[in-house]
């Protein structure tokens, strides 16, 4: 990876371990202190019922869930972007001074905010370098993310998703 590549792309079907990849990569360099955030699933009786947003800094939002009033929806989920909104703002991502910023994802559900989609391209225009987990599929923003020219896209599937981590650890350590 060049010096002008900044941005690492972790792609892949859902269920791959995108998640689980940005959690173990967390553990490994959370020494650094980087900024953002991961999702988890919300689960009620072994069903997947929404999904919440944890922040490396501690704090935790509701995104999306079949039980929440909201006119945004994915699928069966209703999607709370001002909860999102708020919870972006508490990162505090585009002061971020040289710090490793990771998000999980860049997604259908998280592009409906016009704040989320804003500050993607703020801090891939940055100096900082990010790690980002983001949706297998390539229409609009996606596909455009895609096919910047300072991304690393590794696309995760059954074969490489353990080696991935020890790649993405080899980048961060050649990274100024």
């Amino acid at each position: 990876m060049g010096k002008e590549k900044r941005n690492i792309l972790i792609s892949g079907l859902p269920g791959i371990g995108k998640t689980s990849l940005i959690k173990k990569l967390y553990q490994e360099i959370k020494d650094t202190n980087p900024i953002g955030f991961y999702t988890e699933e919300i689960r009620n009786e072994g069903q997947r019922k929404g999904f919440q947003l944890i922040g490396l800094n501690g704090h935790r939002t509701i995104f999306a869930h079949v039980l929440i009033e909201s006119s945004y929806h994915v699928g069966k989920y209703r999607v709370d972007i001002e909860a999102f909104d708020k919870f972006l703002d508490s990162l505090n991502l585009k002061n971020s001074k040289k710090n490793l910023i990771i998000i999980d994802e860049i997604g259908k559900m998280e592009c409906l905010s016009t704040k989320f989609v804003k500050l993607i391209w703020e801090i891939l225009d940055s100096d900082n370098l990010v790690i980002a987990t983001i949706s297998h599929t390539d229409g609009g923003i996606k596909g455009k993310i895609k096919q910047r020219e300072d991304v690393e896209l590794f696309k995760m599937n059954l074969n490489n998703r353990e080696s991935i981590l020890n790649e993405i650890l080899e980048i961060i350590k050649t990274t100024d």
